[in-house]
């Protein structure tokens, strides 16, 4: 993609129409192209070069959108940091990627001092928000600079951004995508949902620092929509902004759709704009897809399959009710197969590892080789690390995570289909299900749940509805009930953080 010259076009196209809106702010397409310029042009002006790198640590505020698309006007190399890292975990991050520039926000606990100081490859900062001393005011940089187009070469094949997924860890693993990556994601999404200028996108609780969130921002420009940023998720604000900007896609996990449904008044907001609700991130069952639809008539609910990886979105299910559990077939740039564990390619409804490969598959791990053989393989095929299955249809439905298998006794469990089976359970408002050692079995399942309001859970009446709906290996041998599960920056289950935290009995 050239981002460069797409703004410029859309800008030309589209004008006085409002490309971004955020809070009490609109920002036309002609506005959005100027700031990005602007930032490109003193990026420039700083010596910056094609190919070079610069991280972007801040939440979701305009800024963090004229950041992207400026450094990408200039074929620089974008390196999202999410907003929620500490100062070691910037640091850690900023001299693994070998950034030469950061823009970032002022953050309690974050010494920008200490951050240059501690980073080799770092010259500049340019800081938003509050005046911070010594540094670069993002304000005085759009007011200086010249909004022309900017001088510098485009190169389709060249690195368009660094993306890390496991900042967790302590272990950065960040996957690069070139600038052939990003038209992945509007052209899958035209071949599914048929984007257009006339659609309205709401992000809410994607941070940019996601390749989801980046998604966001590709939209707008590639189709000429209009883009409703919320700086964070909250459901009464997100279901307002629904009705007051008449939006019509948007794409949140499934915890999201869960603080949506247990909102007192959810059901009274006009939301007969929406063409599409999309769940991404984790598997979901159709129960709570079809309870969602039923405050949105108009639109389609679907599931959609991607990864950071594959520069998602690479599948939505089919608009069929019946098939609202598959994420569909993957009939746009990209195919598939199910392998076992010796590698070999499975028949229809058997269980295995997805395998990928096509136009979105990464260039690979930044300065991890060994990560990067095996994670794809010499002719091309990414191991998603998801377990799968394809009915005789030819869709594909995500079983669970290989992480999350558990193997009780010689039998594999996927926590994802005991999890489904919980929320059927009239009581439970969510679920998560992890393995736990056990001196007998090896593991066996433990469930932890969160009641609806004002709902007491009887575990035992819980067991026996169980008992007809799974093999008994697979009903959890402990239950927990919580107040809330953990959850992490976009909205998933944080299941190492249960596991760690986890004080079972070792079972007899």
């Amino acid at each position: 993609m050239d981002v460069k010259s797409l703004l410029t076009e859309q800008a030309r196209k589209f004008g006085e129409k409002n490309a971004l809106l955020f809070e009490e702010k609109e920002f036309t397409f002609l506005e959005v192209k100027d700031y990005s310029f602007k930032l490109a042009n003193y990026l420039l002006s700083s010596g910056l070069k094609g190919g070079e790198k610069v991280a972007i640590y801040l939440p979701n505020i305009p800024e963090a959108v004229f950041a992207f698309l400026g450094t990408f006007s200039i074929s620089a190399v974008v390196v999202p940091l999410d907003f929620m890292l500490t100062e070691e975990e910037v640091i850690n991050f900023l001299n693994h990627s070998e950034a030469k520039m950061l823009i970032a926000h002022p953050k309690k606990g974050i010494d920008f001092s200490r951050v240059i100081n501690s980073c080799s490859n770092l010259e500049k900062i340019i800081t938003c928000g509050k005046n911070t001393a010594g540094y670069q005011l993002w304000d005085s940089v759009i007011k200086s600079s010249s909004s022309r187009l900017p001088s510098s070469s485009f190169r389709e094949n060249s690195l368009s951004s660094i993306f890390y997924t496991s900042g967790s860890t302590g272990h950065p693993k960040g996957v690069m995508l070139d600038y052939s990556h990003l038209d992945n994601p509007p052209e899958v999404l035209n071949y599914y949902l048929k984007g257009s200028d006339r659609d309205v996108y709401l992000c809410a609780g994607v941070p940019f620092s996601h390749i989801g969130g980046l998604d966001y921002i590709l939209m707008m420009i590639y189709f000429g929509a209009t883009l409703v940023l919320m700086e964070r998720f909250m459901p009464l604000e997100f279901l307002r902004n629904i009705e007051k900007h008449k939006v019509t896609i948007f794409c949140i996990v499934p915890a999201m759709y869960v603080a949506i449904l247990s909102l007192k008044g959810y059901d009274k907001f006009e939301l007969s704009s929406l063409r599409y609700a999309v769940v991404f991130g984790a598997p979901s069952s159709d129960i709570l897809l079809r309870r969602f639809h039923k405050i949105c008539p108009n639109a389609t609910v679907l599931n959609g399959w991607g990864m950071t990886e594959t520069a998602a979105p690479n599948t939505y299910s089919p608009s069929d009710e019946n098939k609202l559990a598959s994420i569909g077939n993957f009939g746009f740039n990209m195919e598939a197969k199910i392998i076992d564990e010796k590698g070999n390619s499975l028949a229809e409804n058997q269980r295995g590892e997805l395998l990928v490969r096509g136009k979105g598959v990464m260039r690979g791990y930044y300065k991890e080789e060994g990560l990067t053989r095996s994670a794809l393989s010499e002719d091309g095929w990414l191991y998603t690390g998801d377990i799968a299955l394809k009915d005789e249809e030819g869709l594909y439905y995500i079983v669970g995570r290989k992480k999350d298998m558990i193997k009780v006794a010689g039998e594999i469990v996927f926590s994802a289909e005991v999890e489904e089976k919980i929320q059927r359970y009239p009581q439970v408002k969510e679920c998560a299900v992890i393995g736990v050692e056990d001196k007998l079995r090896g593991e066996v399942p433990k469930a932890y749940i969160v009641t609806k309001e004002d709902k007491d859970i009887d575990i035992q009446d819980l067991k026996s509805f169980l008992q007809t709906k799974l093999a008994h290996f697979k009903i959890p041998h402990y239950f927990e009930v919580l107040d809330e599960l953990p959850k992490n920056r976009t909205g998933k289950i944080d299941k190492q953080v249960l596991k760690m935290n986890d004080v079972s009995p070792g079972g007899s």
